[in-house]
C-alpha cells in the first residue's frame, strides 16, 4: 500500500482549510484515511500549522510520500530536517547531542523569524488603520468646511434679501406719500 502525505479538504467556499492526513495513495482526496497528523489554515497571515511533530516524522521515515504542499509544510515545520538529522546521526557523520543542538537553533531561528513576520504584520495593520483615521478626520474637516461654508452664504444670502425686502419696503412706504385722508377731501368740497 502506497501511502501519502496530503491535504484534505475542509471549510466553506472560499474559505477552505485543511487537515493533514496520511492516506492510501488510491483512496480520493476527502475520503477514507489512516490518520490525520495536523491541520493547515491558509487564511491567516501568517498560515496556521498545527502538526503532530512526532507521528509525522514516524510517517516520513517510515516512507510516506508528502505531496508538494505537504513537503513545504514539512520543510517549514522542521521534519525533514530532523529525518536529514537522524541519517547523519545513523551515518556516524555527528552523534545525537550534536544533531539536536543544530536543530534547536535552526528551531530558535525560524520561530524569531515567524515572530518578526507576525509584529511587522501587526505593526503594518496599524499603520494602515492609522492612515485610515487621518484620511477620515481630512474627509470629514473637509466636509465640516464647505458645511460652514455653505451655511454662511446661505445666512448671507438670507441676510441680503432680508435687506432687500426692508430697503423694498421702505422704498414703497416711502413712494406712497400719504393721500389725503378722505375726511379732508370732503371737508375741502363743503367748504
Amino acid at each position: 500500500m502506497a501511502t501519502r502525505i496530503r491535504l484534505q479538504r475542509h471549510g466553506r467556499k472560499g474559505y477552505a482549510f485543511y487537515h493533514i492526513v496520511i492516506a492510501d495513495s488510491r483512496a480520493p482526496r476527502d475520503g477514507k484515511f489512516i490518520e490525520r497528523i495536523g491541520s493547515y489554515n491558509p487564511n491567516t497571515n501568517p498560515a496556521t500549522i498545527d502538526l503532530k511533530f512526532d507521528r509525522a516524522l514516524y510517517w516520513v521515515n517510515v516512507g510516506a510520500q508528502p505531496t508538494d504542499t505537504v513537503r513545504n509544510i514539512l520543510s517549514g515545520e522542521g521534519v525533514l530536517l530532523k529525518k536529514h538529522l537522524q541519517g547523519g546521526v545513523a551515518k556516524g557523520a555527528f552523534d545525537e547531542a550534536e544533531a539536536e543542538r543544530k536543530f534547536a537553533a535552526w528551531k530558535t531561528a525560524k520561530e524569531s523569524g515567524i515572530s518578526a513576520q507576525i509584529s511587522k504584520v501587526s505593526e503594518t495593520e496599524k499603520l494602515k488603520a492609522k492612515a485610515k483615521l487621518e484620511a477620515e478626520k481630512a474627509v470629514n474637516k473637509a466636509k465640516a468646511e464647505a458645511l460652514a461654508q455653505k451655511k454662511a452664504e446661505a445666512a448671507a444670502k438670507k441676510a441680503q434679501e432680508a435687506a432687500e425686502a426692508a430697503a423694498a419696503e421702505q422704498a414703497a412706504t416711502a413712494e406712497e406719500v400719504p393721500a389725503e385722508t378722505p375726511t379732508e377731501t370732503m371737508a375741502e368740497t363743503l367748504a
